[in-house]
């Protein structure tokens, strides 16, 4: 009878610490795939807005135009509240193909805040503030601005669109984003979905 509830505690513990285990795995290692599906339905919504919003002659194509993604980085880097002082991108910086960038800033004056901007129609908006949490790891997930080319945000497309020509049931890409982590960028998507193969 004591060998049972021995067993018993033991393997109850084994469960506990995979399931510890793989909450802190996810935290410091996020798993790209989830990444990608956050993305696709927040994409998915935004492009749900924007077509309720605009006819298909007002279409702006974003990512077919790197000399707007340009400008649109002038614009920001000329924000008055950031005069004089350095730019810092955290987290995400989404590119959407109907005509929208949507780019998370640190505060100017207080490290630990957040803020929003849109790009949308030629000007930047106002900055919204961004609910944090005490685990978020602010600094880890900061990228100077001057490191980021909006106009790569073009090119990523054009390689995509390219390759996804010769995928049977593969999709243009709509948006294409920056994902920040441990100080470092990464270009999304980075994986293309045909009805017959993955690349």
């Amino acid at each position: 009878m004591k060998k049972l509830i021995i067993a018993t505690i033991i393997c109850s513990m084994l469960v506990s610490c995979q399931q510890i285990t793989q909450s802190i795995n996810e935290t410091f290692k996020p798993n790209d795939t989830v990444v990608e599906k956050e993305h696709e339905l927040e994409q998915e919504q935004k492009f749900e807005t924007s077509n309720s919003e605009t006819t298909a002659n007002e279409k702006i194509v974003l990512l077919e135009h790197p000399e707007i993604l340009q400008k649109a980085e002038e614009e920001l880097k000329k924000l008055p509240q950031y005069a004089g002082k350095e730019i810092f991108v955290y987290s995400t910086v989404y590119f959407y193909n109907y005509g929208s960038i949507n780019v998370l800033l640190q505060h100017p004056k207080n490290p630990k805040y957040v803020d929003t901007y849109e790009y949308k129609d030629g000007k930047w908006s106002e900055p919204r503030p961004v609910q944090l949490s005490v685990h978020d790891d602010i600094k880890g997930r900061l990228v100077p601005l001057s490191k980021i080319n909006f106009v790569n945000a073009s090119k990523v497309a054009e390689i995509y669109n390219q390759k996804a020509s010769e995928i049977e049931g593969a999709e243009p890409l709509t948006s294409v984003y920056i994902s920040i982590w441990k100080n470092q960028l990464k270009w999304y998507p980075t994986s293309i979905h045909g009805s017959r193969e993955r690349y």
